[in-house]
């Protein structure tokens, strides 16, 4: 930083040390041991050399799958046993079991490469003991990985459906299955049907790729350049820093792969700037919670669930991307509009220009903004996803050079692919994990037998199958990181709202959007607890107030689902149409949240109405558009009446 003037010293709301804490702020983890000494250099040297072996697989020399996928697990979790703890303690070694379960799974990894096609042919069929000692090593691996990076919920979830495998016979209904040995189960799942397979193989080419971007893009100094425009652009606003929190979380939150680690990350920053101008600790808890979890919607990375849907679904990441565009822009509108009533509620006032970071300085940077800009570019000229995630990197590397403050050296790209890969270990976890569920799934054929039950009971009405698909993506995704809730979803509900006639992108996109929301939906709301730690408030509470300011966010898939120009299909006019219809839509929802519409605090008939007619707008038509906003009319009509009756209530809470 020598070599920045006076000027541009200033023009940075992120101190280096704060920037630091965005480098290295993932997800709040604190089971993490501070290494020192040989271990320290010991997990630097095996995290570079793993991210280096993955970008060299990927763009130059391609292996088979399984062992790709295997030494991808290998690297995941001999660095995760040496990172977290296997339970709370103020000790930083590692210990003799993190040592063995490393033994483990390098004794696991080297069978597969010195056995791959006895393990191809056998496993899952005809196993032979040692095959079966290997998967039950690298499963008791998996769910002890998953356990220390992501908590208990979801290897709990994965020892129930395998538990399911064993009891199906003695279940009725549509849970009986005829049953399945010891042997034959843990090595059909230990196989590419579940642990290696579609969530893994996602995980090992396009999530970890996406992460090391996202690493650099930190360390040359982009991150810390996101929140600063933020500032810059919105800080002055009422409410500003609340505004901030939406427009950061949502660019912070698309390249960190976490829902909780982006609440942390940026929330460190914007949540005490928050409470600076008016909002309440929970309140803005709650916001960087919201926001954060639409990080995992915001194009063109959209953290990592819409690479399994491209795998799941065989559409390119460019289609899902372009369809994903309008609602993702939908969401952050919902959590803007709820932000601004709240200010304007309580009389809010902004942060004052001297205190926010130079627009001139923040123009002079904008090149920092090139990277992303050619990764969009390059999907959606067709490039594989691949391809432009590695030119994305080395273009983030070479932007940097512009600037002394953002020159990345050999120091700098060494912390980045270590940053990346620590960084990975979680997501690489969960996707291992959810691949057993997956497996099961497969293996039982319950999915498909559910979506037949969700038939029958929506009895071929599309709203009730929605509302039950949404109902049961939230509940699977309850404390589960998103890309796993999303893979679980994507296997049990998808291909019955397929089956009733959805478009595959439509069915999956409904599933992904409500699998991120499960992130602020009580009881088990990740996002908003992450952010009640950094806020300190209760966190139970923060969940139900985060889940409060994302209802809005609710309506969005049923409109995409009725309105399909909101996915980019149609001619252009209708797809504008139905954008600023559902906009306005989202706007009365809010204003029914936060009891303000039209310059006055509502009543409830007021409420009832401005429901209505944002219900109305749910499905793009000349007949419902014009409905709502007759019913807006009558809204408007009676709190212009109610505001005149009413003497103005004083309730500045300005800075």
């Amino acid at each position: 930083m020598d070599n920045l003037t006076n000027e541009e010293k200033k023009q940075s709301i992120v101190s280096d040390e704060k920037a630091k804490e965005l480098e290295e702020a993932v997800d709040g983890n604190s089971n993490m041991r501070v290494l020192t000494g040989w271990v320290k250099y010991s997990f630097m040297t095996i995290a570079v050399a793993g991210a280096l072996f993955h970008l060299y697989i990927l763009n130059f020399h391609p292996i088979d799958p399984m062992i790709f996928r295997s030494i991808h697990l290998a690297f995941g979790a001999v660095l995760g046993f040496i990172l977290f703890k296997g339970w709370k303690t103020n000790s930083n070694k590692v210990s003799i079991l993190d040592w063995l379960l490393i033994a483990a799974i390098l004794y696991v990894t080297f069978y597969i490469y010195t056995n791959l096609q006895a393990v191809l042919s056998r496993f899952g069929t005809v196993p032979q003991t040692q095959d079966t000692i290997v998967a039950v090593l690298g499963f008791i691996v998996v769910l002890e990985l998953t356990r220390r990076t992501s908590g208990w919920t979801l290897p709990i979830l994965a020892g129930i459906f395998s538990l399911y495998a064993f009891i199906g016979p003695y279940l009725p209904g549509i849970l009986n299955h005829r049953g399945y040995s010891f042997e034959r189960f843990v090595t059909y799942i230990f196989k590419d049907n579940g642990i290696f397979g579609v969530t893994l193989d996602v995980s090992s080419k396009y999530i970890l790729l996406f992460i090391v971007f996202g690493a650099f893009l930190q360390m040359s100094g982009v991150g810390r350049y996101f929140i600063d425009f933020a500032f810059s652009l919105a800080g002055g606003m009422r409410g500003g820093p609340a505004k901030v929190a939406v427009i950061s979380s949502g660019l912070m939150g698309m390249m960190n792969g976490t829902s909780a680690g982006n609440a942390v990350a940026t929330g460190s920053l914007t949540i005490p700037l928050m409470r600076r101008v008016g909002y309440s600790g929970r309140f803005a808890a709650a916001t960087e919670a919201t926001a954060s979890a639409g990080g995992q919607i915001m194009v063109p990375i959209m953290g990592a669930g819409a690479f399994i849907m491209a795998e799941v679904t065989g559409i390119k990441y460019s289609e899902i991307i372009i369809a994903a565009t309008i609602p993702a822009l939908l969401y952050f509108i919902s959590v803007y509009f709820m932000v601004d009533l709240q200010a304007v509620k309580n009389n809010m006032r902004g942060l004052k220009r001297n205190e926010l970071p130079s627009l001139k300085g923040i123009l002079k940077q904008a090149y920092l903004f090139i990277p992303i800009i050619i990764l969009i570019t390059s999907l959606v000229m067709g490039y594989s996803v691949i391809r432009s995630g590695t030119i994305s990197i080395l273009a983030c590397l070479v932007v940097s050079w512009i600037h002394p403050s953002t020159r990345m050296g050999l120091k700098k790209i060494i912390h980045a692919l270590e940053l990346g890969m620590k960084n990975t270990i979680q997501l690489l976890a969960v996707c291992a994990c959810a691949g057993i569920i997956v497996g099961v799934i497969a293996l039982t054929g319950v999915g498909q037998r559910f979506s037949s039950l969700l038939l029958s009971i929506a009895d071929n009405n599309m709203l009730v199958a929605l509302i039950f698909a949404m109902l049961i993506s939230i509940i699977l995704g309850m404390g589960m990181p998103t890309t796993a809730a999303y893979a679980v979803a994507a296997s049990v509900v998808a291909p019955g709202l397929i089956q009733m006639g959805l478009e595959p992108l439509a069915a999956h996109m409904f599933v992904f959007y409500f699998a991120v929301m499960s992130a602020i939906t009580p009881p088990v709301a990740l996002a908003a607890y992450a952010a009640a730690g950094v806020a300190g408030t209760d966190p139970f509470k923060t969940g139900v107030t985060a889940f409060k300011l994302g209802i809005a966010a609710f309506i969005v898939p049923f409109m995409f689902i009725y309105s399909q120009e909101l996915m980019m299909m149609g001619a252009g006019w209708k797809i504008l149409l139905a954008t600023i219809t559902a906009s306005v839509g989202i706007y009365f929802l809010a204003a029914m949240v936060q009891g303000w519409f039209a310059g006055g605090k509502t009543n409830f008939l007021v409420r009832i109405l401005l429901l209505a007619a944002s219900l109305t707008l749910i499905n793009a038509g000349l007949v419902t558009d014009l409905i709502a906003i007759g019913i807006a009319a009558v809204a408007v009509v009676i709190q212009r009446m109610k505001n005149k009756s009413e003497p103005p209530i004083s309730t500045n809470k300005a800075v």
